[in-house]
């Protein structure tokens, strides 16, 4: 790590170790398959809570966050001001339903709903939405490395990677809950440090940084007008809404945490932890990257690396600097926001504080992709392994499964973060995915909650319809102009909204005549 003073590296390589030492001490309390995936329900919901909110505010937050408000406005922060909403129905109704099943695995019930290939086809929804997560994070992580050692973004994704796999393997769903406590407290704290350190090097302090955040509209939350076609502050409601009440009624990263509470109670609580530290912890962030445009604006010849850099990186090698001087001239801010922070780290920071605030970035991006590991390796277990290969698996291979599944899950994961170098913006390419990956599933799910009358049929087909849906929406860009009739006219953000009520809707309507005509047959 050759830009790092021996200090930070120090810092950064102690918070490393100390990680897989607590894999290492969950080790010797995993004896069977239960423990590892559910920690035989014995956490406390505060403990499950601080996991939770851990998972959610991933390096997508500590990086994209920022990068998204000093490129554009607070636009997305109401996304997070749709979750206590999406927290009201999980805890009244999904937390008591899974809690009821005993079943450790989120998509068991369709198959008792629907029939096998409801259970599989969500599972392969979560697989892909989590393969997605963790590629992102990884890509986001690596940014901020990348920036501070010199090294190249698949090294290091590589390097942080078999640090997660080595905790995440050996301590189960134990290990990845108390990690995710201590990172917690140790990204929060590190949001604070940060705004802290950009305010005392900002002329004027705060007041100046209000007053040109003021001047540029970095505070709106977006447009009040009900258009859908943009990203509006209705838009992004009812897309958090939506993402957020698949977080916590379908994502295996949650619904697994709600079974290793003591209680049904405790894990209700536990959501709730989580919702009323996220919501103000993810405003830092914003502030964070209203602040950093502020600083940039008094300061802009410090911009111009930033803008050689992104341009360097979207013309790729063999380019003339001339080339890459006429495109970094047109370069908006929406276009580097996501290196202005690692920037300002590698400039501005003192010694000793980079490997604190290094190793805040680190644990938002382990406790996410670690989560995310676990929850994968129980659901091909539970979901495919055991369904479909070998049912009768003993607690030994299962969990020894368990570990084959956790490691593959996490170089995969990797791959696909190696796949996003160059994206524009990390907070919008998961934002896009998730939406697309989880937009199949949620609808099913609700129908097969809310519509008890509806079948495997009436399900099938409403699945058929809301696939169809979510595929024009995603792919109708490659349309051609001459056709631009048919390409879909609202936001991407309203993909999962579209897709998950197409499907819900669907199915209820097609139970309720399918009523009807036996009503009139009889």
């Amino acid at each position: 790590m050759k830009n790092l003073p021996i200090l930070d590296l120090a810092i950064i390589l102690a918070y490393l170790v100390a990680m897989v030492m607590v894999g290492v001490y969950f080790s010797r309390r995993n004896k069977n398959s239960d423990q590892y995936s559910k920690a035989s329900g014995a956490i406390p919901g505060w403990a499950i809570g601080l996991s939770i909110y851990a998972t959610f505010l991933s390096s997508n937050t500590f990086l994209g966050v920022p990068g998204k408000a000093f490129g554009s406005n607070w636009n997305a922060f109401v996304f997070s001001l749709s979750m206590p909403l999406a927290a009201w129905v999980a805890a009244k109704y999904f937390v008591p339903f899974y809690r009821a099943t005993g079943e450790v695995s989120a998509y068991t019930n369709l198959e008792k709903r629907f029939g096998p290939w409801a259970r599989t086809y969500a599972v392969a929804c979560f697989l892909l939405t989590q393969l997605a997560r963790m590629g992102s994070i990884f890509f986001g992580i690596s940014l901020t490395l990348q920036a501070l050692t010199g090294y190249s973004m698949e090294i290091i994704m590589i390097v942080t990677g078999i640090c997660i796999i080595i905790y995440t393997v050996m301590g189960g769903i134990e290990a990845v809950i108390w990690t995710e406590v201590v990172q917690g407290v140790l990204k929060t704290l590190g949001a604070i440090l940060i705004i802290y350190l950009v305010v005392s090097n900002m002329p004027g302090g705060f007041s100046k940084i209000i007053e040109i955040g003021k001047a540029d509209n970095k505070f709106s939350f977006g447009s009040f007008n009900l258009d859908f076609t943009q990203a509006t502050f209705w838009v992004i409601m009812l897309y958090g809404f939506f993402i957020n009440l698949n977080n916590f009624g379908m994502d295996q990263n949650y619904v697994q945490r709600y079974h290793t509470a003591s209680s049904a109670k405790e894990a209700a609580k536990s959501v709730w932890l989580c919702v009323w530290i996220y919501v103000p912890a993810s405003l830092l962030f914003f502030i964070i990257g209203t602040c950093l445009y502020a600083y940039y604006q008094i300061n802009p010849e410090m911009i111009e690396p930033i803008k050689l850099q992104v341009a360097a990186e979207r013309l790729g090698a063999g380019v003339s600097a001339i080339d890459i001087q006429n495109l970094a001239a047109t370069l908006q801010p929406a276009d580097y926001g996501d290196k202005v922070m690692p920037h300002f780290m590698v400039t501005m920071i003192p010694t000793g504080l980079i490997g604190l605030i290094v190793s805040a970035i680190l644990s938002a991006a382990m406790s996410t992709i670690s989560s995310g590991m676990n929850a994968s390796a129980t659901v091909f277990t539970e979901d495919i392994y055991k369904r479909y290969f070998k049912p009768n698996i003993n607690d030994k291979q299962n969990l020894r499964l368990l570990h084959i599944s956790t490691v593959v899950f996490g170089l995969i994961g990797m791959v696909c973060g190696i796949a996003m170098i160059g994206v524009q913006s990390i907070l919008d390419i998961w934002w896009q995915l998730s939406g697309i990956f989880a937009g199949g599933m949620l609808g099913l799910f609700l129908l097969g909650i809310m519509s008890k009358k509806s079948g495997n049929m009436e399900a099938f087909a409403a699945t058929v319809v809301g696939l169809l849906v979510i595929v024009w929406m995603s792919l109708s860009y490659l349309i051609p102009e001459q056709y631009s009739y048919l390409k879909n006219p609202l936001n991407a953000n309203m993909i999962i909204v579209i897709g998950t009520l197409s499907i819900f809707l669907t199915g209820t309507i097609l139970t309720k005549l399918k009523g009807s005509k036996l009503e009139k047959a009889s």
